[in-house]
């Protein structure tokens, strides 16, 4: 059955304190909402995400980077289900399944999803809401259920009893619903609670009483649920996503030296037997290769791919580049926006200089296989090394080098006799 999804991303974050709407605020450089977008871009064939407040820069994110996502406008925002009503119109004769989540929850990982999806359709529900079970379970809906253990309804925190709110199951605020029979729903909820909002909670309520097919799916891990409404839940959330991330490549052949000093994004791909050397980051959407060196005290900044049998030394900042096999920068160079051959090495400070300020513009550095670089060399972009080229050490690269010649552009060296001491 189609798939499509509503992702709630219209609320401020006021304890963010930022100017920056919560959902935009990034993990390694990758915005929140653009995890929850991920997770669900396998799984259905339409994604509508609901913006409010700065919706012009979130629309701008999600218009640049997911084709299959749009976005709907909530103004004013009335909760979480006039929320979803928004998109009653675009879906009026929608007979498939929705998936709804939250915009700021970028642990929810796709395989969760699926098996959401997989144990809604085998209870033959038509409304199922994701739980956990949460030993402080303050600020969340509570999980209400019928004496036979089925779900009964979710009572959010302001209007739950003492008895109520004891209760340590909570809502984890996903929920799959076969649209045909659960749209009716946004029409008929009413605002009568301590927020005077439509609460989307209240289609569980609704379901039971038009005796349709409700249920609640546990989920054993809570952390994929965590949800961010400050700094140091973005932290926490950072710290959960990169111990999840380190322990899986770990457990596919690759040393991590010093896990509580290393930090790695989701998106990065590493071989077998690569090493990772304390105090690295690696941000963004990278792939490193096989029996790599990556270290200590290296920085990762997206979009690089890495082939085998390389070695990126300590102070290495690389970004937006491609590096073949057996090709080496030690240390302390920068190399963006490049091309890189294979079996090249980069001498020690090495700087691929890409950046026009005055124009603005990023230009490309290309280096052949076989190419030797100096210590303390500047190349200047746009330009090409071709194979086998040296270039000497302290030299300012400007233009294009034909195969297997030598450039540099050492000022000759001078020796004043005993100035030193002439001077004293």
């Amino acid at each position: 059955m189609e798939i499509k999804s509503i992702i709630l991303a219209a609320g401020k974050g006021t304890r963010m304190k930022s100017d920056t709407p919560k959902v935009l605020h990034k993990i390694f450089e990758k915005p929140l909402l653009g995890y929850v977008l991920d997770n669900v871009g396998n799984i259905t064939t339409e994604d509508f995400v609901i913006v409010g407040h700065h919706a012009e820069e979130v629309s701008d994110f999600v218009n640049k980077n997911y084709k299959n996502a749009k976005t709907v406008l909530q103004s004013p925002q009335l909760g979480t289900g006039h929320a979803v009503s928004m998109v009653c119109p675009s879906l009026e004769s929608y007979k498939g399944q929705v998936l709804i989540l939250c915009g700021d929850t970028p642990l929810i990982r796709e395989e969760t999803l699926k098996a959401f999806i997989e144990y809604h359709n085998s209870k033959e529900s038509d409304l199922t809401v994701m739980s956990t079970i949460f030993e402080n379970p303050t600020n969340y809906g509570r999980i209400i259920r019928d004496n036979d253990d089925s779900l009964k309804c979710i009572v959010e925190e302001k209007d739950a009893t003492q008895e109520q709110k004891a209760v340590k199951e909570v809502n984890a605020g996903i929920y799959i619903l076969n649209w045909d029979k659960i749209r009716p729903a946004f029409s008929q909820l009413t605002s009568n609670n301590a927020q005077g909002e439509y609460y989307l909670t209240d289609i569980i309520a609704w379901g039971k009483k038009e005796n349709l097919n409700v249920n609640a799916y546990i989920l054993e891990n809570s952390d994929e649920i965590y949800g961010i409404n400050s700094r140091k839940n973005l932290a926490e959330a950072t710290r959960i996503m990169n111990e999840r991330k380190l322990s899986n490549l770990m457990d596919n052949g690759i040393t991590i030296v010093d896990p509580t000093s290393t930090w790695i994004s989701e998106d990065t791909e590493i071989g077998a037997d690569t090493i990772i050397y304390p105090s690295t980051y690696i941000e963004g959407k990278n792939k490193i290769g096989k029996n790599c060196k990556i270290g200590p005290c290296a920085h990762l900044r997206g979009n690089v791919e890495i082939s085998d049998n390389c070695k990126i030394g300590n102070f290495v900042e690389v970004k937006n580049s491609k590096i073949d096999h057996n090709t080496n920068a030690g240390h302390l160079s920068y190399i963006g926006d490049s091309e890189l051959g294979a079996n090249i090495n980069i001498g020690a400070g090495t700087i691929t200089a890409n950046y026009n300020p005055i124009t603005k513009v990023k230009s490309k550095t290309v280096m052949k296989d076989n190419v030797k670089i100096g210590s303390n060399t500047v190349l200047v972009a746009p330009v090409t090394l071709e194979e086998g080229v040296n270039v000497g050490a302290g030299s300012v690269i400007t233009k294009d080098i034909q195969s297997w010649a030598l450039a540099l552009t050492r000022a000759p060296l001078r020796v004043l006799a005993d100035w030193v001491k002439n001077s004293k």
